[in-house]
């Protein structure tokens, strides 16, 4: 258990929210963004890149193995790619902070060069399961030397030539697909995942528009991506789209707070990531798009949301892929809409940054909310818009979780007397600034 700040701020939505606010980039975007043009030859520009600690700890990987990677004064970033093949030994151990994303799709790019890395990463990374990668990559040629449990502190040697594979991934997870991808960039022939379940397929597209030779096909249900190796990529200008897993926040808070209307500018709505706006509307929630367009290859479109009185629902659990990282404000909306809302097929919420499952339903529970931990998913009872009570202003444990904080400071506005959340600092590794944007909508916040 974390010792607790003895006075931390909580929010409060004294009026209505309004107001146009933009999000940080894509953090999906942003990463491969920076992997695929330190590979490609010659210099790429990124504009819109998130700034948070996550993507900075790709950034500074990347350079340890040869990448030249700068920030201009006009906030865009530029990449001097060292070729696929081209990544060099790295001097010291990769610090990864607490960044999955960074830690999966590195070791997958490591695996095809013929480089020795060590990976480290802090308490609550160090926790997380890394044998879903070690397991298809080994196959690969890699070679890993992990702590027990297949967990961080680890090494790995990498192939050259790797071995190309086809492999059926056991669990949806975009991380394991797009490890295995890069990895393939740089082995000799043609290397497939077989993906049962389709999950956010922003790997795909950024590879095809570096110019990989990448193909998609359909067998009996199956999706299967073939990328052909040894490839060399050209640089690229990316602007990177609003994230929609950080557009949840003010979406949500929107949604119910009375009397309020935002517009949440810029926000990607790639199919495979953008269900949580699609349950939301299925809860009655009032989201509009506007100004739909495409940008680098990804659906953007501004978002008008309006205060809504939600209903509860049946998630269907083949969504789930679709919206995993937005589950955690998801349940605040549902705690707070008429009736009961179900959702099952969430076993890979135990192993993010936290287990979710168990925080959010202890959270919510502390906030007078009736819920039912399952092993997949919960249940929750909703207060069809009663303030959350407590006996006391509850201090919420988010166990070094940025999605559990933002989702008890989003919750914390439909409070009786504010809810608070024990440590914000983690909240800077995906989406800084959060506290200024929700200021900027009307937001106030006390001891």
């Amino acid at each position: 258990m974390l010792e607790m700040r003895t006075n931390p701020p909580v929010f409060k939505a004294p009026r209505p929210l309004a107001g146009r606010v933009r999000v940080p980039g894509d953090k999906s975007i942003s990463h491969r963004s920076l992997m695929l043009a330190a590979l490609a030859v010659g210099t790429s520009r990124i504009e819109g890149l998130l700034e948070g600690e996550d993507v900075l700890a790709t950034a500074a990987a990347l350079r340890a193995m040869g990448a030249s990677i700068e920030r201009g004064g006009d906030g865009a970033w530029t990449v001097n790619g060292v070729g696929v093949g081209g990544l060099l030994q790295p001097a010291t151990a990769l610090d990864m902070g607490n960044s999955g994303t960074s830690t999966r799709l590195l070791l997958g790019l490591i695996a095809s060069h013929p480089i020795t890395a060590t990976f480290i990463g802090d308490a609550s990374l160090s926790r997380r399961p890394m044998k879903r990668v070690i397991d298809p990559l080994s196959l690969m040629g890699a070679d890993f030397t992990a702590s027990p449990g297949g967990t961080l502190p680890l090494m790995v040697r990498g192939l050259c030539p790797a071995v190309p594979i086809a492999y059926r991934l056991p669990v949806a997870s975009a991380q394991v697909k797009s490890a295995i991808l890069l990895a393939g960039l740089n082995a000799p022939g043609i290397t497939r995942v077989i993906e049962p379940v389709p999950t956010r397929d922003h790997s795909e597209r950024m590879l095809k528009g570096f110019g990989a030779d990448l193909e998609i096909s359909y067998e009996e249900g199956p999706r299967i991506i073939s990328i052909r190796g040894e490839a060399e990529l050209r640089p690229q200008q990316i602007v990177v789209p609003g994230d929609p897993s950080s557009a949840a926040f003010p979406v949500v808070a929107a949604l119910l707070v009375p009397g309020s209307e935002i517009v949440v500018e810029n926000v990607g709505l790639n199919p495979t990531r953008a269900a949580l706006f699609d349950m939301l509307r299925a809860m009655g929630g009032s989201i509009f798009e506007e100004k739909r367009r495409e940008v680098g290859g990804e659906p953007v479109a501004d978002l008008r949301v309006k205060a809504s009185n939600l209903t509860g629902i049946e998630v269907p659990p083949e969504i789930a892929p679709s919206m995993i990282d937005e589950f955690p404000v998801l349940f605040v909306a549902a705690a707070m809409a008429k009736g009961r809302t179900v959702t099952r097929g969430l076993e890979e919420l135990r192993v993010k940054e936290s287990d979710r499952l168990a925080l959010m339903a202890r959270g919510l529970a502390r906030c007078g909310v009736i819920v039912e931990e399952r092993a997949d998913g919960l249940v929750i009872e909703g207060r069809d818009g009663a303030p959350f009570v407590s006996n006391d202003r509850p201090i919420i444990a988010a166990d070094l979780d940025h999605r559990i904080a933002m989702s008890f400071t989003i919750a914390s506005f439909a409070s009786r007397d504010g809810i608070a959340v024990d440590d914000m600092s983690p909240v800077d590794t995906s989406f800084p600034g959060f506290a200024d944007l929700l200021r900027s909508l009307g937001a106030e916040t006390a001891a």
